[in-house]
This record gives C-alpha cells, structure tokens and sequence, in this order.
C-alpha cells in the first residue's frame, strides 16, 4: 500500500492543512490535559512542515460533542500544548470554518501555525457533508492527514476534504501502514498473533484474517471465555457472548483445518466480582466454579504462552489478557509483555487498551511499533479498506504528475529536490 507523504510533495510557501488526532484526555475539574503522548506523536509531521517553510493549520476532534459546541471539548488546551512543544506562538481560531476562519487562515506567513476549533462542534464533520469539507479544503493548498486513528471513519476531515486537494500521508501515517501493511504481506516467521480483550466479536474480522497468515495464535482475555465454552468448559460468572459459541467452534474448527495452532487459558486468576477488594484466587483447572469469574491468565498459560511466543519473529498484539487496568489482574499481560519487548522480532502493539496496556507497564519503546489507532488497526488487520487511507495520494501518481480531484484535476506539485 504504496501512498505518497508530506515528502513526496513540494509543500514550500504553502499552506498546509494537517489532519491530526489529539483527542487527548483532559481533567475535568480544571480542563488541563492529562496525557499529552497525541500531540507528541503529530511533532515530526507538524517540524518538518515548519522547516520547508510551510504555514500550517491543524485540525482535529477532541471527544464526542455530537454536533454541539461543549466548552468542556474545545481544542484550546491543545493549541496552548503544541505551542509550548514547539517553542513558538501558535494561534487558536474560535471555529473550524467561516468568514472569520478563513480571512485568519489565508493571513498566515510561512512557519506560521494556527490550530481550528473541534470539527465535531459541527454535525456536517461526521456526515462528511460535501459543502462543509469544500470549505475545510478551502483553507489549505495541500492536504496531510497523520490521523491513523480516525482513518476507518469517512469524515470530512479525513475523506471529503481529500476529494479536492492534493492529499498525502503525515510520518505518523506512514509509520502506521508501514508496520501494519508489513505484518499482513510479508512477515517474517514464526508469526505469532495474540488476541484478548472484552468481546470475540470485536475480533472475528481480525482473526479469520490471521488464521490465513500465523503460525499459531494466543488468546486470552474476555474472549477467551466464549472459545472455552465452545469447547464444553465450565466458565463459572465469566464473560460470555452466548451468541457467539457457535462461531467461536467454526473458528477454532478453521485454525484446525489450516493447522494453526490456537492457545486458549489453561489456568486462571479468578474472582467473585471485579469491585474493589472483591475476593481473588489462582486455579490450576480450566474450568471455572460457579459464582467466579475469569480476570487473568494464570501460571501454566503464561508459560505455555511464553513457549509458543519464544521463537517469534512477528508478533501482532490486540488486546490485553486480562483486566489490564487492575494490578491484580495485570500478570499475564505484564509477563507476556516482557518477553515480547525482548524479542528480536518485528511487534506491532495494537492501539486502545493494549497501547494503554503496555504504556503503563512502561515497555512501550521496547516495541517496534505501538498503532494510534484501536478501532483502525483491527479494521486494517481485517484487510478492510480505511476511507482516510484509500484516498490519499498513491506514489503511483507521482509519475503522471496529476491526480483526480473532485470533477477535475489537479497538477501535482514536483517533489522537493533531493
């Protein structure tokens, strides 16, 4: 999945519209941002930008507003972070189309930066209206989206507005499809996929997938219970998609036929309830009594997942393998983690939980790559096509020199010398 980037373009004396996703947590007592890791990640897009003497606009959403202007919500904070980050005043505009917007946006010189209000204070942002993203395109000459976690949704901002500008991929971007398109095409074996979290059904798109591509796959987590149950085990008060047994056979069923190994809890940590101070305990069996629920790996799975995982050279990880957030369920995941930062191998970190999951455990710069994107990396792990990929720019282009935009074309700008 070839596409062209920030690179590949000739951004000199333009303005540079960038897509970013700094949909960062914030205190809700005192506004200030808790985490700061997004607008981070957006950096080396947003300097390169400046060093090619570029004028910059930002855009993003920041929670759910659902169409509605929320004080609480406004991208004011941001705009002050990536100012302090930078070293250099950034302007915050009071809204992300109009008038007003557009005068102060076409007044920017070269190096300059200013951040737009929430795109989600409009409802046209998530319907992707046609005239709400002309006039997001019409504050821009090129188009940079380095928003990988809102790739999958087709938004204004990251389909629409792509539709009538010049439109490449940010390095975050690049990054993203880089590892996740290398970990679909062509990995280095043994490949070794592990799965957890809540639901199978947030996973039946990823996992048929892999079972056409791994060597053996590990799960654990919520989901492991349902596979269990499927295999006639006794599951106790733990997680079940009761809707999902069925499926959960022919998948196993289908590992099976493709001789795919698939790892499922041979053990676990138990408790009556995941409250606070909730009684827990370690079992050596499979099956779980009556009134406990599953909420860890235990002993013999994390040795057993530790073997399977030893000799990997490509690890794709989705979901953490127990209730990550609580330190009494945190072992497996933490021991699994260990050994997967110490590989020499290509691991690709699935975004969400399992991001958070490895961040806390402090090993997150020992992966190779950790995804931005939770929803978005399981929808390109399943080979669905991301809208906010599949239009931008793809390098094939460059040798046209023009690229189908809108009704009409337009000329491609030459690539910066070398």
């Amino acid at each position: 999945m070839a596409k062209q980037t920030i690179k590949d373009i000739d951004i000199r004396g333009k303005r540079v519209l960038i897509r970013v996703d700094v949909n960062v947590p914030l205190d809700k007592a005192t506004g200030r941002i808790t985490d700061e890791t997004r607008i981070r990640q957006s950096l080396p897009t947003i300097r390169y930008a400046l060093e090619q003497g570029a004028s910059i606009v930002l855009m993003s959403h920041l929670g759910r507003p659902d169409g509605q202007r929320v004080a609480s919500m406004s991208l004011k904070p941001v705009a002050e972070a990536v100012g302090t980050l930078l070293g250099q005043p950034v302007a915050f505009l009071p809204d992300c189309v109009g008038p007003e917007v557009a005068s102060r946006v076409k007044a920017l010189k070269p190096g300059e930066i200013a951040v737009l209000e929430n795109l989600r204070f409009h409802p046209e942002e998530e319907a992707n209206d046609p005239a709400f993203a002309r006039q997001l395109a019409e504050l821009g000459e090129i188009y940079v989206n380095d928003a990988f976690g809102t790739a999958h949704r087709a938004h204004a901002s990251t389909e629409g507005i792509a539709r009538h500008l010049p439109a490449v991929a940010g390095f975050l971007m690049e990054k993203e499809i880089t590892y996740l398109d290398e970990a679909l095409a062509n990995p280095q074996r043994p490949y070794v996929a592990i799965l957890g979290g809540a639901k199978v059904s947030d996973k039946i798109g990823v996992l048929r997938r892999l079972l056409e591509r791994v060597d053996r796959v590990l799960i654990g987590g919520g989901m492991a219970y349902t596979f269990l149950k499927a295999q006639g085990h006794a599951i106790g008060s733990s997680k079940l998609e009761a809707d999902k047994v069925a499926l959960a056979k022919d998948l196993l069923a289908q590992a099976a036929a493709r001789k795919v190994p698939v790892l499922l809890p041979l053990d676990h940590v138990i408790t009556t309830s995941l409250e606070p101070g909730s009684e827990t305990k370690s079992i050596a069996d499979v099956d779980i009594p009556g009134g406990w629920l599953g909420a860890d790996i235990g002993l013999s799975t994390i040795d057993a997942f530790l073997k399977a995982l030893s000799p990997a050279k490509t690890v794709v990880w989705n979901g953490p393998l127990g209730v990550c957030e609580q330190p009494r369920f945190r072992d497996g995941s933490r021991r699994i983690a260990e050994l997967v930062a110490t590989l020499k191998a290509v691991t690709v970190i699935g975004g969400g939980d399992t991001a958070a999951c490895v961040q806390l455990l402090g090993l997150a710069s020992r992966m190779s790559h950790i995804s931005t994107g939770g929803g978005a990396s399981l929808e390109f792990l399943e080979g669905k096509a991301l809208p906010g990929i599949a239009i931008l720019n793809d390098r094939a282009d460059m040798r046209s020199g023009l690229r189908a935009v809108g009704s009409g074309q337009l000329p491609r700008a030459p690539s910066p010398e070398p």
